[in-house]
């Protein structure tokens, strides 16, 4: 999570916010026209959270979904 701010940044992605998280789940807000790009950046950087202190195993799977609110993505 400590990366997503410059990594959002540095894809153009500046109005994407993260807003919290719940249990596993990282909530973020974004204008409707950049869902896909961030959800791209998001999950890469998710899914390479181990990196580069160790490579695991088993690889981080991360779903990501694009809705109006909480309730809707899930």
């Amino acid at each position: 999570m400590i990366r997503m701010p410059a990594a959002l940044e540095a894809a153009g992605l500046s109005q994407v916010k993260m807003l919290l998280q719940v249990h596993d789940e990282l909530v973020f807000e974004t204008p409707e026209a950049d869902a896909e790009a961030a959800m791209t950046v998001i999950r890469h950087i998710m899914e390479t959270a181990d990196e580069p202190a160790v490579k695991l195993s088993v690889p981080l799977v991360v779903d990501a979904r694009a809705a109006t609110n909480w309730d809707e993505a899930h």
